[in-house]
């Protein structure tokens, strides 16, 4: 292989920016989260004690990605133990449950 054939490494990832800005329809997700506390520890998600929440893209083999909302990367761990559980719980409160007792 000749030298030329060989991309350097910032040739090969030249417009990759290395954080990402939030996109308009994350904002919007975002603002449409239907729980304002984190599912997993019950902390608030706005102005609460861990700084701005954590906007988590679970991503599952054939489901369309998830918005969670969680207070730390703590949760993020917990969250990832038992997604399903944690899921269930943003979903009901959707349907208009209130904050389970955590």
């Amino acid at each position: 292989m000749a030298a030329a054939d060989v991309l350097a490494p910032a040739q090969a990832h030249e417009g990759h920016k290395k954080e990402k800005e939030p996109s308009k329809g994350s904002a919007q997700a975002a603002a449409d989260y239907p729980v304002n506390y984190c599912v997993v520890s019950g902390d608030k998600l706005e102005d609460g004690d861990m700084g701005p929440p954590i906007n988590y893209t679970y991503k599952q083999d054939g489901k369309p990605d998830r918005l969670v909302r969680l207070c730390c990367k703590i949760c993020v761990k917990d969250f990832n133990k038992d997604p399903e559980k944690f899921l269930k719980m943003a979903s009901s409160s959707r349907s208009g449950a209130s904050q389970p007792a955590f």
